[in-house]
């Protein structure tokens, strides 16, 4: 499966390659998940999962959490999350590091990251880091970013 989430200020797009579909001729899988403290990177989240949804053929699944052996059965994990202090939330990282402990391997499935923030917006682009170099999934770059909360161009 092919996904491309091509963003820019006004839009998010997501893109899939039709005739490609997820192993067994299944519909690929999408996850887009979260962490929101004020709401705003759940506004944004919403908004990817209403552009994923727009595509035929798609399985897209909304959530905040999702238990770690389970990313396995996604195509493409879709990660929203806020920047504070100049890092993504101990959640988030908590997380990641739990997948690797467990060793789900993520190697090959489509990753992407956006997300609000106040001042830097660091996290969203840490996370394409550790999804890409980590766990050996192909990202799409940069990161969607609003900055404080998402309008309606931003969303």
């Amino acid at each position: 499966m092919h996904l491309v989430l091509v963003t820019s200020k006004k839009t998010i797009h997501i893109l899939i390659v039709p005739q490609l579909r997820s192993r067994c001729g299944l519909m690929p899988r999408i996850l887009v998940l979260y962490y929101s403290r004020t709401g705003n990177t759940e506004k944004m989240a919403k908004a990817v999962v209403d552009g994923a949804k727009s595509v035929a053929g798609t399985e897209v699944e909304l959530n905040y959490y999702v238990p770690h052996e389970e990313l396995a059965g996604y195509d493409a994990i879709l990660v929203g999350t806020s920047t504070y202090h100049h890092d993504m939330p101990a959640t988030i990282k908590n997380y990641f590091e739990e997948v690797a402990v467990k060793n789900v391997s993520l190697k090959g499935k489509t990753g992407a990251a956006f997300g609000s923030y106040g001042w830097s917006g660091e996290a969203p682009k840490l996370v394409l880091e550790i999804l890409k170099n980590k766990f050996g999934m192909n990202v799409t770059e940069p990161p969607l970013l609003a900055n404080y909360t998402p309008d309606q161009t931003g969303l």
